[in-house]
């Protein structure tokens, strides 16, 4: 007989003992006693078995204490026939009575047992919590919490398998052919992995254990979006000083291009006087240079918040006229045309912006467009009052951009996918154009043409006439 067994067999014998002792004690004085001692007394025995077997067990003595108070102390003696009828409400009472205590006992303990458990549950989720808040690492905690589910529900092994990522290898198969049980774990509405449990026999958990293992599978659950999020914490920080090296570096590469591109200009320009042929080459290619180290230091200085701008009431037709001098030979080639302005009037269509700036913004989207554009083709510029803004809408008949490409167009040294090898520049006009907009309450976006090509809008905060 197993250790269990012995004991839950230990209280029938002790109660059931006790009960017959007491029925011959009382059988050998049942002519000086008075019944009422009898039924309290064998009340008591019911009470105690009822206490420490449970409710079968007093049951069991309500039953057996009810037929020997019948048979040994109910006239007449040792028979079951009673001479007098009232004794049937008697022994009806005393049956009735030894049942409800057995039932108020029983379930007393039952209420007692399940606080006990809570308390116990309680008290080992506090640990849990207590260790992984203690722990200094995500994956310590993780390792915490299986421990404390192993050693609570006694099984060999308990593991937290998060959920798979796009771009995970598969996981090798299971070739154990133990017992598991595998509960699925969620976090904040969204899957977060499965814990498994092994054991050497078969699992069989307890309503108590079940609520107990589902407590601590939110803990579980947690404790994967922790490493998640450490993880992605971590990438975060090395891609944000990578960021920071970059800037660092480009900032110092421009500035330090200044020098040499001035002697190189000073060089083509004397060359240039002695009539030399590759003079122009030269100089077109220093500036070309120079543009790209200006640039560099002002995307540099824009990340860093230190882009000096001086917003002031500026004419949407000064800031037009001042980029088409500064594309003289696409203006004088027809390739930009000029819608009139919509204005109030006699009213200008005036603005707050900075004019250095915004004629940089300006000019980076009117350069950008005709890069792109067919030779033969035109590029349209027209401007708008639309609310507070001032819209400069720049229209192309180029090849488009791609839906997943019209804000990754913006990003510095993007170029989409496809982008002929012979097309200059570096990808930093349109990000350089949307930064000085936005650092002037404006911004730049995009809006795909109807018939093809593309439609750049660059907006400036607008004001009345001054």
């Amino acid at each position: 007989m197993s250790e269990r067994a012995r004991l839950a067999l230990r209280p029938w014998l002790i109660w059931l003992g006790a009960l017959g002792a007491l029925t011959l004690a009382f059988v050998a004085i049942r002519g000086r006693i008075d019944r009422v001692h009898v039924a309290l007394a064998f009340l008591l025995i019911v009470l105690g078995g009822s206490a420490s077997g449970g409710r079968r067990l007093g049951r069991t003595l309500a039953v057996l204490a009810y037929l020997a108070f019948h048979f040994f102390f109910i006239e007449q003696f040792d028979s079951l026939v009673m001479a007098n009828p009232m004794d049937v409400v008697v022994l009806v009472a005393f049956l009735i009575t030894a049942l409800i205590a057995e039932r108020l006992v029983t379930e007393a303990r039952s209420q007692a047992d399940a606080a006990r458990l809570r308390a116990d549950e309680i008290e080992r989720i506090a640990s849990l919590g207590a260790e992984t808040l203690s722990v200094g690492r995500a994956d310590e905690a993780v390792r915490t919490i299986t421990e404390v589910i192993r050693s609570s529900l006694g099984v060999d092994r308990c593991e937290i398998i998060p959920a798979r990522q796009p771009g995970d290898a598969e996981p090798d198969g299971d070739s154990s052919e133990l017992p598991r049980l595998v509960l699925p774990l969620s976090a904040h509405g969204h899957p977060a992995g499965s814990l498994v449990l092994t054991h050497h026999a078969p699992i069989a958990l307890t309503a108590e254990q079940r609520r107990f293992l589902n407590a601590l599978s939110y803990y579980a659950a947690l404790a994967i979006e922790r490493v998640r999020l450490v993880a992605e914490a971590e990438r975060a920080e090395v891609l944000q000083q990578a960021d920071a090296l970059r800037a660092s570096m480009v900032a110092g590469l421009s500035h330090d291009l200044r020098t040499p591109l001035t002697a190189i200009k000073a060089l083509a320009h004397r060359l240039h006087e002695r009539h030399a042929p590759e003079a122009a080459a030269i100089e077109r290619e220093a500036d070309r240079l120079n543009r790209l180290a200006s640039d560099l230091l002002d995307l540099s200085r824009l990340n860093a918040g230190a882009m000096p701008l001086r917003p002031e009431l500026n004419t949407a037709a000064d800031l037009v006229g001042a980029a088409l001098q500064r594309l003289e030979v696409a203006r004088t080639a027809g390739r930009v045309q000029v819608d009139p302005f919509d204005e109030d009037g006699i009213e200008p269509l005036t603005g707050r912006f900075d004019f250095v700036q915004s004629l940089r913004s300006l000019e980076n989207l009117l350069e950008n467009a005709l890069k792109y554009a067919p030779i033969a083709s035109s590029v349209r510029l027209r401007v708008t009052r639309q609310g507070e803004a001032l819209e400069f809408q720049i229209a192309d008949h180029g090849p488009g951009i791609a839906p997943a490409e019209r804000e990754r167009v913006f990003e510095p040294f993007y170029r989409s996918p496809g982008t002929p090898p012979d097309t200059g520049g570096t990808g930093l006009g349109l990000a350089i154009a949307r930064r000085l907009a936005r650092e002037q309450g404006g911004d730049v976006r995009f809006l795909p043409r109807e018939g093809g090509g593309s439609i750049f809008i660059l907006s400036l905060p607008a004001v009345g006439a001054p």
